[in-house]
């Protein structure tokens, strides 16, 4: 009987305990800035108390146009189960993009969201949220977006007193949500200059957290004047933020503001992953908060330094340091903006500007600066002698041309401007003498912000004669000279077909398998655009390169499954490509190919049999006879042709897919 009681006593507590109630607490907001002679703010308006009084026609709306916020210290953590709040009249599309954020700490240094506003609430009522976070709070807050001064009049907080847990927190869409918090609220003006600042992120549908220090900065150069900012990251300890490949500390955030269909980079990196690129930049859409404030959709993407996981060579060793140029790797950049760097030089033969990324600008000695420097110049020399075709003597020795083709291939299909105006290379050691060691490797492909149909400047891409490199591609000083050179050489040429064919029978280069890449990140990304272009709506005006502005996120991404299927066959057609099937190996002259959505075949006995099936087993063409050659029109799909004698006879069997 004693049991039972405190059995029932216990759980009378806890349910007490864990009732919703509204709660109240110690009024705390953005510090106000009285300014008469400019603002003329009203000390009535600009107060956080305003917003607690019950009273829908006083409200806060602070003499600052960011940063404005109106919360609650609570004394001891709560967990919020719902918020309630209001506009101010005539203000209701103000609050759209505001966020609530709670915290435990007092400058909401560690703070995360807990709801954000998505839809125009109404004037004069509370628009009620239930609040789906398993975390408990001390202090919560609203946080009016961008230029809006807050103007809110009324917010309700509902909770109960809890230890909290991590189990279950707000993520604002499907993607993770990266949200960054800076010493007093610091905002992030400079390049080269970190901010430090707290992390956090949320992903699997608000069930897992991570949480670290940082030091942030801006990043960029084109992109860095853009009113949605980059951001370089670097975390107090290393980690593979968010599932990803490299454990480290640097990370960058890329905002892709004139890439309205934020997915251009994304594209390229499994373009380069297709073609088995030695290293490809890691990345995933987020969302982003700054300060309380949502930024908008980023990808989240590997820092590109020498580190394991990213670019693959060796670090220097100061154990041999009396040969310091022989103790590790070397990455460069040709880079238009290289005289922008502290370590660079221009190349003695065509001038062609590079950046030294490795060893660091801190760390790198005049030997080691002067072997790679020098390096380079054998190597630009190599391409320009009267022997550079030659195997051993001319560029291959300096070259991996393995590298070298893919990476244009990425550069001429995603139709990227900028593949020679920045061009990363790096060199391994060479410690053993080995020849392969003293090539400079073409990796990591970069930056397509501009890419897949998206630039003034070379639209329309597909309707060129020749490649985008030659043609209206943007080159750094020298760069399309030492392009050109290289592909003066048949053997170049030849192996560049043979790559490209090898991809293309292979069905990993093809125009399904790159619109459904399209198609996904499009689904995976759709609720984020949404809040995205609420944020930046500049669906309908040009910016940065743009030559058109459709109005809409669909019609964006249309423009690149177009230029896709465009882009794929003018490659076909400038590198001769014919597609294998699958045939048996009695029939060696058969040859089969499609041009749009007519299929040929020629290359059988005279007078065979043709018969068509699709996959499914449907007879399209039974028993033709046919001379020596034969074309149809076929939908796409994937097609079994057998071509027989007049003895019935199996000459050949082929399986071939209609893209």
């Amino acid at each position: 009987m004693k049991n039972t009681f405190f059995f029932i006593l216990a759980f009378l507590l806890f349910s007490l305990n864990s009732y919703s109630q509204k709660l109240n607490g110690t009024n705390i907001g953005s510090t106000p800035n009285f300014d008469y002679g400019t603002n003329k703010c009203s000390p009535t308006a600009n107060t956080a108390a305003n917003v607690f009084d019950g009273d829908f026609n006083t409200y806060l709306a602070g003499c600052e146009r960011n940063n404005v916020w109106a919360g609650l210290d609570l004394g001891e953590p709560h967990v919020i189960t719902e918020i309630a709040y209001c506009p101010r009249e005539t203000q209701e599309n103000r609050l759209i993009l505001g966020v609530f954020e709670g915290a435990n700490s007092p400058d909401f240094g560690d703070a995360i969201p807990i709801f954000m506003i998505t839809e125009r609430p109404d004037f004069n009522k509370l628009t009620r949220q239930s609040i789906q976070n398993s975390r408990a709070f001390r202090y919560v807050r609203y946080v009016g977006p961008n230029d809006t001064r807050g103007n809110i009049a009324e917010v309700e907080f509902y909770g109960h007193k809890a230890t909290g847990n991590d189990t279950k927190l707000f993520q604002v869409t499907n993607i993770p949500s990266i949200i960054i918090h800076t010493t007093n609220a610091q905002d992030i003006k400079r390049k080269d200059e970190y901010v430090k600042g707290i992390i956090s992120v949320i992903s699997e549908d608000g069930t897992k957290f991570y949480t670290d220090s940082l030091k942030i900065r801006g990043r960029g150069n084109a992109s860095w004047l853009f009113p949605k900012k980059p951001y370089r990251l670097k975390l107090f300890h290393k980690t593979n933020l968010l599932g990803l490949p490299a454990r480290q500390r640097n990370w960058t955030l890329i905002n892709n503001y004139g890439d309205k269909t934020l997915m251009r980079n994304l594209l390229a990196f499994d373009l380069s992953k297709r073609f088995e690129m030695p290293y490809t930049p890691a990345g995933v859409p987020v969302d982003v908060f700054l300060n309380g404030e949502y930024k908008g959709n980023y990808q989240l993407c590997d820092q590109v330094e020498v580190n394991p996981n990213r670019v693959p060579v060796e670090k220097m060793d100061s154990s041999t340091s009396t040969l310091p140029y022989l103790s590790g790797g070397y990455f460069i950049e040709i880079d238009a903006y290289a005289d922008k760097e502290d370590s660079w030089f221009t190349s003695k033969q065509k001038y062609i500007p590079v950046t030294v990324k490795y060893p660091k600008d801190d760390e790198i000695t005049y030997t080691q600066f002067e072997y790679i420097r020098n390096h380079f110049n054998e190597m630009e020399a190599s391409v320009f002698s009267y022997n550079y075709t030659h195997p051993t003597l001319g560029f291959r020795k300096y070259l991996d041309t393995e590298s070298f083709l893919r990476h244009f291939l990425v550069g001429e299909i995603s139709g990227n401007t900028d593949t020679y105006w920045s061009v990363f290379m790096y060199k391994f050691q060479n410690l053993t003498n080995d020849p392969a060691k003293d090539k400079f490797y073409f990796s990591p492909v970069w930056d397509f912000d501009l890419a897949y149909e998206n630039d003034r400047r070379t639209n329309p891409i597909n309707e060129q004669s020749d490649w985008l490199y030659k043609t209206k591609g943007s080159n750094v000083r020298g760069g399309k000279e030492w392009a050109n050179r290289i592909f003066t050489d048949p053997g170049i040429n030849n192996d560049l077909k043979r790559i490209y064919k090898d991809y293309r029978d292979r069905n990993i280069i093809s125009e399904s398998s790159l619109l459904s890449v399209v198609d996904s990140l499009a689904n995976e990304i759709y609720a984020s655009q949404k809040l995205n272009f609420t944020r930046w709506p500049i669906l309908s005006s040009i910016v940065h390169q743009n030559f058109q502005a459709l109005g809409s996120y669909d019609a964006e991404v249309e423009t690149i499954r177009t230029y896709i299927k465009d882009r794929i066959k003018w490659v076909d057609n400038k590198l001769g490509y014919v597609p294998n099937g699958l045939k048996d190996s009695s029939s060696p002259d058969i040859k089969y190919w499609s041009n749009s959505d007519i299929f040929h075949i020629t290359g059988f006995n005279f007078n065979s049999i043709i018969e068509i099936y699709d996959i499914s087993g449907r007879s399209l063409v039974i028993n033709r006879h046919v001379k020596n050659e034969f074309s149809i029109q076929l939908d796409k799909g994937i097609y079994l042709i057998k071509i027989k004698d007049n003895n019935n006879k199996m000459e050949s069997l082929i399986k071939y897919v209609m893209e």
